[in-house]
């Protein structure tokens, strides 16, 4: 396209909200609950950033029947007709039961393995910086998966098997829990902003 914006069928980047397994604030393993802000502000920044595919990841039943319920108004009838940009975000919603299920459905669509990039609000041994996540999301076709937690965060188990892990965000104070909305904005413009 002219205006050098990527169009969602032609990206290799996608992200997930993991809903389970995350860790509550006493780092048990739980499942949250979707919240309807978190389904339309992140998928208003997927579209924003071009990216192809927004997966609300939760093994609950009725938390996936809700998210359907809220993208499909949305999509079809009067909120459809009422909110065209809201539409569009919302188109690449997709829902699924598993972090695993979710790397299948890409690698089948790309007939290749996809990396996944968890994100996190503390450091780790395989952190990479946004700089050179930048790069690699830019510098070829290979599929890319970024990952965020809901509740407390991702487990140590996801981030452990992950192929790369951000570095967090620092801001300018000792304060560090930013919503999930705001950490994934913030790192969709750091890593596919242009600046």
């Amino acid at each position: 396209m002219s205006n050098g914006c990527v169009h969602p069928t032609d990206s290799n980047v996608s992200i997930a909200l993991l809903h389970y397994p995350v860790y509550d604030k006493n780092r048990h393993v739980v499942a949250t609950a979707v919240t309807n802000l978190d389904l339309h502000d992140i998928a208003r920044a997927a579209r924003t950033y071009g990216l192809f595919r927004y997966y609300v990841v939760t093994p609950l039943r009725e938390q996936q029947v809700l998210v359907s319920r809220i993208a499909q108004h949305w999509q079809e009838g009067w909120g459809a007709d009422y909110n065209p940009k809201r539409k569009a975000a919302l188109e690449l919603v997709n829902i699924a039961d598993s972090l695993v299920g979710t790397v299948e459905k890409l690698e089948k669509h790309y007939g290749k393995k996809v990396k996944v990039v968890a994100t996190g609000a503390k450091g780790h041994s395989k952190s990479i910086s946004y700089t050179d996540m930048k790069t690699l999301l830019q510098g070829s076709d290979q599929p890319y998966l970024l990952l965020f937690g809901t509740g407390w965060g991702l487990t140590d188990e996801i981030i452990s098997r992950a192929d790369h892990v951000l570095t967090p965000i620092i801001g300018a104070s000792d304060y560090n829990h930013l919503s999930v909305r705001s950490a994934v904005a913030i790192i969709l413009d750091r890593l596919m902003g242009q600046h």
